[in-house]
Order: C-alpha cells, then structure tokens, then sequence
C-alpha cells in the first residue's frame, strides 16, 4: 500500500512539474462573441482575418500588407458574413470556436458541423471549408461600407498621413464591387494624385519628383468571393455597429454536407483595371490549393522557437502560464505577415477591428486606426521586429528591412535637395514613400525654416532611429550568415549622412567642422522624442560606434578597402559616451546636454538597450545598474504599457525581480477575449510595440551573449518553470528545460558552442556584476 501511494504521489509530483506544450495554450471559445471587438485572429502570409461568431452567423474582417488608399489609410479588404440553413449555430450549446496554433486554422464547430477557416501561406488566398452531417444550405456575403464617397473628418484623419492637418476636402473614394460570373468582384483603385504629390510639394522637392519612388499612384487592390456551386443572390443594406454597408450575397445551388468558398486576392500598381482583372483570373485558374503545405509550414515555424511557462496543470488565470501563452500568440500574429511586401504595423497589424469599441469617440468605419497607415513610427516598428532575431524568423524580417531599402534613393535626395551633400535622411514618422509625415512636417512653418526639418518639438533632429534597422541587418549575417551585399550600401548611406551633416551643421555655425578632439559635434540632436536639443546624445553615439565597428568587423570579405579606410576614419570622428553622477553614483547621462523633455522614454539606457555596450558578461555593469536605479527620470517613466521598454532594460541587467514584475505587467492577458489583443496604450489595439516589447524583454531574462559566451538565465527566477527554444548569434540555437529550479534537458546546437554555455541561476547580482 505504501508503494502504491509513493508511486502515485511521485506520478502526481511529475505531472505538475511538466510545462506546457503548444497544444495547451491554443485558445478555445465555447459561446458566441457580442461583437468584432472579441474577435480571433487568423493569418498567413500576408493576410490577416478577425474572425467571430455573432446571433449565429459567422463574420471576418480581412486585410492584407500593403493595401493603401490616396491618403495613405490602411485600408481593410471588407468584412464577410456566413449563414447556414438550417443554422447549427442558432445557440450556444455546444458550440466552439477554437484556434489551432500548430496547424494555423480556426475551427467552429457545433451540432455536428464544422467550418474551417485557413489562410494559404504561399499564396493571398482565404479558405473557408464546411462539413457537415446533414446537408445545408449556405449564403456568404461580401460586405462593403466603401459602396459609396466617403468623407472623412476631424479625428478620423488620424488614420491617414494627414492626421490632424487636411488639406481641404478628404474623401475616402468607393471601391468598385460588382458580381462578375456568379462571383464577388472587388477593388479599389488610387487615383493619380494622392498624399505623395501633396507633401512632395508641401516639402520643396518637386525638382526632383520624377526620381523618386511613388508607391501610390494607380496601386490596385482587391479580389474575389467565390465557392463552388454557388450563385449571385442579390444586393442588401446594413448597418454593423455605427457603419452603413451593402452586401453582396452568394447562395450554394443546392444543400449539400460540403461547401466550399475562397477569397483570392490581387495588389498590382500602375496597371489598366482590365490589366489587373486578367492577372487575378490568371491566379485563380492557376491556383491549386495545398493545405498540407501550409500546415507543414505552421509546424516548422513552431519548431524553430518557442518559450513556453508554467505548469499544464495551472490555473490560465495565473500570470506565469498567461506569459508563456501570449508569447505564441503574438507571435502567430506577427507570423501572419511574414511575406508581406510592407512592415507589420505597429499599431494594430492586419487586426484592427471597429474602433469604437477601442474608444467610444471613434464611431468610424472599421478602416480606422490611430497613428496612421502608410506611416512609420521607427521607434515603435522597431519593437515588432527585433524579437524575430532570438525566435529564428528570418524570413519575417525582409518586410521591415527591404522596406527601408526601397526608400533609399529619396530619403537621399533629400540630403542632396536641402544640403548639397550626400547619405540618406531618414527622419521619424516617416511616409511609405521616405518623406516625413506632412502634418508633423507642419504646414504653418517660418518663412525661412530649413525645409529638410520637421517643424515638430517632439521629432526635430530625431534621425538615428534607422540605425536599429540597420543593426537588423547586420545581424541577419551574425545570425543566420547572411549575405550583406544587399544591404551594405544602405548602411553606409545611412553613417554619411550623419558624417556629412553634422561637420555641415558646424560650418554654418563657424570656422571648424569638428571639436578639439577631432569629433563631430552631434548638436542639435535628439535622445529619443524626449530630450531635445540634445548636444552628442548617447543614445546616437552608441548607434554610431555599434554600427561603425560591426560594419569594420566584416573585414575585407564584405567591404573594399575604400570602405573599410572611410569607416575607421569615421569611427575616430564618433564622440564618447556621456556621463554624470546621482546621489554619489556614476550613471549613464542621456547626452553631454539638452534644453528640454518632451516624452516619457529612457535613451540614457539604450547604450544597454538596444546596443548593448552595457549588459551581462561586459565590462562596468554597475553604472548601467545605477542608471536604472537612480537617474530620477527614468524612475519617472517607468511603466510595462506600450511601448515602453524598462522591462527590456532590467533583462539586460539581470535585475530577476524587476525584469520578472514588469514582464509579468507587459504579457499577462490584455483583458479582452483575445488575450494578446493588448492596447491601445499610446497607440491602438492590438499593440503590436506592446506584445514586441514584452517578446523582447522574455528572450533576455531567458539568454544573453557576450563576448562569446552564452549566458542562460540571467534575469529568470529559478522558480519559474518554462521549456524555451532560442537562436543567437553563430548560427546557434539553446534548447533549455528548467523544472524545479533545476535544469533538466540542454541542447546546443551546433554542440561545438556547448562550450560557451554559462548558467546564471544561482549567480546573485554582485556576481553578475563581474562576470567579465
């Protein structure tokens, strides 16, 4: 009897000490959603759906990378609207709504029928698949609320590159959506003027417009609903939420236990519609769907990287098991566009729904979002993407990094245009077309305000926010070696332009082009959209140096000897590092001076984060602690919402129980159905710089590298249980299972880096302090 009861305890002992696998964090619904706001991605791709179901009918918003209008909005592709006759879906018992993460479909399932929807990874196809036991009827429609002009006013702009400064009359122009051979034709074509020949005029650089990259004009995008053995039934009107529509029905010829129906989409620029109509009926007839396939790639992804916590015998409302489920699921959300021609937006991705339900003052159309569409905030994009390094999703990285690569050629004639010297300007909140913003660029400037600047208290001077995409870059060799080739240039474009301004910069002020020790004076500069005016920001001059030695390092394999000779004299030109004392303590200054602050961020620490001068394993680790711990303004503006990145910061210090509170705050569910629908923090929901942030600060508790050495635990409380997969650099990925406070499985890979393998969990912060 003894036995046996040892035996079982020792089984009951195993059990809770297990961490959760995949499977367990897929979410399952078991009742219907009120309304779009509870909604549940599904993607691939490029391709992004809602999907819910409301009073028995299945809806999905879709959308898809790239798909701008005039006004550079985001727009949505439309919305579906399932029913079934006779309806399994008419109550709630028994009905489920679940995702399947490892597969990546969306399943809903009730009264022995089942629809299945799934996005076809390599092609901009929508599947939506039904099987039942009985036979049904089924009508789908296509609803569009852009059946008609629409004006836009007031704060609605803010989901335009216009925001709060229209230029007369903003219309939101019809899309053309028409049956065409029992199918749903849709589409929207831009006219030939739009915001690009405005700000181009607005900006002065009209002389050099037919030059410059217009991704705009005459772009096409669109598709068709379609199902085999399916009819046109006709048109109705409606209104979902506080948005009139019309739809577009199609019913099944007949009731049958299976139905099938697709949406095929097209994005084609300057072309003739019947142009477009002909290369989209040449992908439909050439399509040949593989849903194998795609599955095969949603499992490959899953086993490239993961981290999962908890125990599978936790509560989900424990915040321990929430972080490890949000993880995936965010980054399922971010694998949604993982082709995409255009960046992941930071502000609500390719899953934004109606915002009134975000913000009751917004009663617009589902195509809004605040902060723009075509326009990129560095700062906060930057946040979506780094995390793709340490998961191994290479692949999802060309969408952010080639994107700044197609701007190259205007962001440089604008250097030429204002300054007559060369190197690509890139500034923050920046056009699809690399211009700034027009309303931060400000229409009502002085009359002779240098018209490369922005007129803008938060954004002046602020241009070394490339720099962190030109790290990606970079790292995409020490990672996964990669050739540069593509984008070398680019970088080095982006070191002139600073190497030219400033010495140009300093002659308009006087005689000598650098210091007394031979640097380049950075004034006036920018830590960030916080400290302004900023003389040599540290946050720039831990840029400079990191990018300047890595580009070094590549040695004359990648660079020529022109090169290599420009880039060391540029390296003796970079200032160093700021620093000043609080309450008797040496921290990390945000610049040698600045004569205002305008936000809520800490660039003081960015020489930790994101370019690791200070951190684990490298040397005087002290004073970046002291910074965290000391600097008044950055105690002030500690948080875990949004953007903010303290979580991030206290990882690379190896502060467990600060690191562990803040990613806990920043990755515990958000609160709305889908628990990793957080937001709308600054920006919008979901935060995808939010779940960025969170993803980023997780992989740095769990593993670090300096100098050769891999550091695993460095900020990760020995009692929580998690099993994680991660890449560094040398093509390397660590596979670690701790349970109980005790490491029970380790695999490197390649194992010739098991050598550089260091344990931290038992270290305590003094001795992090001299690990190097």
């Amino acid at each position: 009897m003894k036995i046996v009861f040892f035996v079982l305890f020792f089984l009951s002992f195993s059990l809770q000490a297990q961490v959760p696998v995949l499977n367990d964090y897929d979410q399952v619904w078991d009742t219907q959603s009120k309304n779009s706001s509870e909604s549940m991605p599904l993607g691939g791709g490029d391709i992004g759906a809602n999907v819910w179901v409301e009073k028995g009918n299945l809806y999905f918003y879709f959308s898809r990378s790239g798909t701008f209008d005039e006004h550079n909005t985001l727009l949505k592709l439309g919305r579906v609207k399932i029913s079934l006759n006779p309806n399994p879906f008419k109550n709630q018992e028994g009905f489920q709504q679940k995702l399947n993460l490892k597969e990546g479909y969306i399943s809903i399932t009730q009264n022995a029928t089942e629809i299945k929807l799934w996005v076809d990874v390599f092609a901009p196809v929508i599947h939506i698949d039904l099987t039942s036991a009985s036979p049904v009827s089924v009508t789908a429609s296509y609803e569009s609320w852009r059946y008609k002009n629409r004006k836009v006013l007031g704060k609605e702009n803010n989901a335009n590159s216009y925001k709060w400064a229209p230029q007369g009359e903003v219309i939101t122009y019809a899309d053309s959506v028409n049956f065409k051979e029992n199918r749903i034709e849709f589409y929207h074509q831009n006219r030939v003027k739009t915001v690009f020949d405005v700000t181009v005029d607005q900006q002065q650089m009209t002389a050099v417009k037919d030059q410059m990259m217009n991704p705009l004009k005459k772009l096409t995008f669109g598709g068709v609903l379609c199902g085999t053995d399916f009819t046109a039934e006709g048109i109705y009107d409606g209104i979902y939420k506080n948005t009139d529509f019309k739809g577009y029905t199609l019913k099944s010829k007949k009731y049958s236990k299976k139905h099938q129906l697709k949406i095929v989409l097209h994005t084609e620029q300057n072309a003739a519609i019947a142009a477009w109509r002909d290369n989209l009926n040449h992908l439909i007839k050439s399509y040949k769907p593989n849903h194998k396939k795609t599955i095969s790639w949603w499992n490959d992804f899953w086993k490239r990287s993961f981290i999962y916590t908890g125990n599978t015998v936790s509560n989900k409302n424990d915040s321990l098991y929430q972080i490890g489920q949000n993880y995936q699921l965010f980054r399922y959300m971010l694998a949604a566009n993982v082709y995409g021609k255009y960046p992941t937006k930071f502000n609500g991705g390719l899953f934004t729904y109606d915002p009134v339900f975000i913000d009751s003052t917004t009663a617009f159309t589902p195509d809004f979002r605040n902060w723009g569409g075509g326009t990129m905030t560095a700062q906060n994009q930057r946040l979506v993407y780094w995390p793709m390094l340490k998961s191994g999703d290479f692949d999802m990285l060309p969408s952010q990094l080639d994107y700044y690569l197609s701007l190259q050629k205007n962001a440089e004639l604008r250097s030429t245009v204002y300054w007559g010297h060369e190197g690509a300007a890139f500034t923050e909140q920046l056009e699809n077309f690399g211009l700034p913003n027009p309303a931060e660029y400000e229409w009502k400037r002085p009359k002779n305000y240098d018209p490369g600047m922005q007129y803008n208290a938060w954004l002046e001077y602020e241009w070394d926010t490339v720099f962190e995409f030109c790290d990606m870059m970079l790292s995409l060799n020490s990672y996964d070696g990669q050739n540069l080739q593509k984008y070398k240039g680019f970088i080095l474009s982006c070191i002139r332009f600073f190497d030219e301004h400033y010495q140009y910069l300093a002659r308009k002020r006087g005689r000598k082009a650098l210091d007394a020790m031979g640097h380049l004076v950075l004034y006036p500069g920018s830590a960030a959209e916080t400290y302004k005016m900023a003389n040599n920001a540290n946050s720039t001059i831990a840029a400079l140096r990191v990018i300047a030695n890595k580009l070094i390092g590549l040695g004359e394999n990648e660079l020529d000897k022109e090169q290599l000779i420009y880039l060391k004299d540029f390296k003796s030109r970079i200032p160093p590092l700021n620093y000043r004392e609080i309450q008797n303590q040496n921290v990390l200054a945000p610049a040698k001076s600045w004569e205002r602050i305008n936000n809520t961020e800490s660039p003081q620490l960015y020489p930790v984060y994101p370019w690791g001068i200070y951190g684990i394993g490298k040397p005087d680790l002290q004073t970046a602690q002291n910074t965290f711990n000391y600097d008044p303004d950055v105690l002030k503006f500690r948080s875990h919402i949004g953007w903010k990145q303290d979580n991030i910061f206290a990882a690379r210090l190896g502060l467990i129980q600060e690191a562990s509170q803040l990613s806990l705050q920043k990755m515990s569910n958000s609160g709305r159905r889908f628990p990793a629908f957080w937001g709308p923090g600054f920006d919008w929901v979901p935060d995808h710089n939010w779940g960025g942030s969170g993803m980023i600060g997780m992989q740095e508790m769990l593993m670090q590298e300096a100098e050769g050495k891999i550091y695993l635990f460095p900020a990760w409380p020995k009692d929580w249980n998690v099993h994680f997969k991660l890449h560094t650099l040398q093509n390397t990925t660590v596979e670690v299972k701790l349970i109980n406070g005790k490491i029970e499985d380790l695999s490197v890979l390649p194992k010739t880096r098991e050598k550089d393998i260091i344990s931290l969990l038992n270290f305590s912060e003094i001795e992090k302090l001299n690990i190097n």
